[in-house]
């Protein structure tokens, strides 16, 4: 049972490709109901809606072929709130340096593939004072740079000269992937965002239990 109360009390996880199930079990470990979401059918309903992080250029594709463009445009002007993590983030971003832009639903300017390859992937543990009291944990996989924030966007998190976070009233953006951490804090702030009330003060920041290959409950290994 969630431990949120809301009638629309559903966040969905964009299920094209990427970062999905990962996602899901986050939600799942802090009470909130979440479902995969492919059909542009499903999206008017819901409180929140996750671009996971995976391929941009694929998602981009893969958006235009399931016709679920004008439907993200159109939740998001009616009020759904949007979470763009990593490739989800160069989704919903209004300027790409040196490349036509996606949805184009947040003013900001964002980079592709600004810190290098695969094996340029990093880890850092930063203070995020409006998610969470405490350090963050924070995963960088051939992430994005936020090199330009323009008018009605909040900056969350600044670092090194770029920003990793961002937001409107309707859209958050991270350039790295909460979902891959034991940290809760930035998918219980979305739940808040997405105007789902905590009703119990005991879902921890950080989930002890949580491993990288937790997600997998969601597909047991077949048996041979």
């Amino acid at each position: 049972m969630s431990i949120f109360t809301r009638d629309r009390n559903l966040i969905g996880v964009l299920d094209l490709q990427g970062g999905v199930w990962e996602h899901l079990d986050h939600f799942d470990r802090i009470g909130i109901k979440a479902a995969p979401v492919k059909d542009a059918s499903a999206i008017p309903g819901l409180a929140g809606l996750v671009i996971p992080g995976g391929e941009s250029t694929c998602l981009s594709r893969l958006i235009r072929i399931f016709g679920l463009e004008q439907p993200l445009i159109e939740a998001c002007n009616r009020g759904t709130r949007l979470w763009g993590t990593c490739a989800g983030a160069i989704l919903l971003a209004q300027t790409l340096k040196g490349e036509e832009p996606h949805l184009g639903l947040i003013n900001i300017e964002l980079e592709r593939n600004s810190f290098g390859s695969q094996l340029d992937s990093f880890f850092r543990e930063v203070l995020v004072p409006k998610v969470a009291p405490d350090p963050v944990p924070l995963t960088f996989i051939r992430a994005p740079k936020i090199i330009r924030a323009g008018q009605g966007v909040d900056i969350l998190l600044e670092m090194d000269g770029y920003i990793a976070a961002a937001e409107t009233q309707e859209i958050l953006v991270t350039v790295f992937h909460p979902e891959l951490t034991d940290s809760l804090a930035f998918h219980r702030y979305f739940a808040r965002k997405c105007g789902l009330t905590l009703l119990s003060g005991n879902v921890p920041a950080r989930d002890p239990e949580w491993r990288m290959t937790s997600w997998t409950r969601y597909h047991p290994a077949p048996s041979c």
